[in-house]
């Protein structure tokens, strides 16, 4: 694989093989991204039940006698403002997942990333200032500015910064990256010691 410069092209080639060589399974991926988008839910959504409205406990009117209808409390759910009938309760999404589920899924979504020629590697992205337009040269002279781009780098805190305000540019840490950020994204931009990591944590 090309290593690419923030300005030019470098011949140097980064060893991908084991990443083009995986077996790819759709079911394990649709697993992990459903189990992540789970575990991002906080659950407390709550509607009022009618112990929950706040309405005197008397009875509007006499049982017999008025001609209307029967009626015991003024919270019951057939009146206005009154309870919710099995509305949304406080719920735990939370789903467990195994980390050998996590790692394997990780390794097949870059692998369709590697195949389908949607990853790219810099030798650096290190920039002197915290500037925006120092990002967009970078998005401009990789061909990528129309993109939904993810940096896959180590901490960069001036780099962080710079591409926040930037519509589809997103980062993330090379140790915390999932499954999910990287199948969402139309390319993914590694550095070189970015690349090795998660290289070497196939491996192992």
């Amino acid at each position: 694989m090309i290593v690419y410069n923030i300005n030019d092209v470098k011949n140097k080639i980064s060893n991908i093989s084991a990443f083009l060589n995986m077996k790819v399974s759709d079911e394990l991926l649709h697993e992990v991204v459903v189990t992540y988008l789970n575990n991002q839910r906080s659950g407390t959504h709550k509607s009022k039940t009618r112990g929950d409205v706040c309405f005197s406990g008397r009875k509007p009117w006499a049982q017999k006698g008025t001609g209307r209808a029967r009626s015991g409390q003024k919270n019951s759910p057939l009146w206005r403002k009154g309870g919710v009938i099995f509305g949304p309760q406080p719920k735990d999404y939370y789903i467990k997942i195994s980390k050998r589920k996590k790692n394997l899924s990780l390794n097949m979504a870059l692998s369709l990333k590697f195949k389908s020629s949607n990853v790219i590697v810099v030798d650096s992205v290190n920039i002197d200032n915290i500037k925006t337009k120092k990002v967009v040269e970078i998005l401009k002279n990789l061909k990528i500015i129309d993109k939904k781009n993810l940096f896959i780098m180590f901490d960069d805190l001036k780099f962080k910064i710079s591409a926040r305000n930037i519509k589809n540019v997103f980062f993330v840490n090379v140790k915390n990256v999932n499954v999910y950020q990287i199948l969402f994204a139309d390319k993914l931009i590694f550095t070189i010691d970015s690349l090795n990591y998660i290289t070497n944590k196939m491996k192992n």
